[in-house]
């Protein structure tokens, strides 16, 4: 069996479609593996694309995550976004809504 590890041009034009769509951009996680050259073709291509969009007030981008910041850093994009959390997992339960400990005992 062979391992995946990046997207094809075809799914990359597809997902520009649907950034294309978008008022939006929320990013978890890279595309394929982005550490090791030729694989950070996909993560690199949309996170400029994003980065493009949002530079032409097209959309609001927001990322979240170790991993996807360390890839929009090898992108050079990550100060090109509207936003960028660290937080990963917290970053993402707190767009969910959901309450978060740290946050409830500093309401407290």
């Amino acid at each position: 069996e062979g391992m995946i590890l990046d997207v094809g041009p075809g799914s990359i034009e597809r997902i520009k479609g649907a950034i294309d769509e978008a008022k939006t951009v929320v990013w978890n996680g890279p595309l394929g593996a982005f550490e090791m050259q030729p694989f950070d073709h996909g993560t690199v291509e949309i996170a400029q694309y994003v980065a493009a969009r949002t530079k032409a007030g097209k959309v609001v981008s927001v990322a979240g995550g170790g991993d996807t910041v360390s890839a929009l850093a090898h992108a050079g994009v990550k100060d090109q976004f509207t936003y960028v959390s660290t937080a990963g997992g917290a970053f993402l339960e707190w767009m969910e809504g959901k309450p978060l400990p740290g946050v409830e005992a500093l309401k407290r």
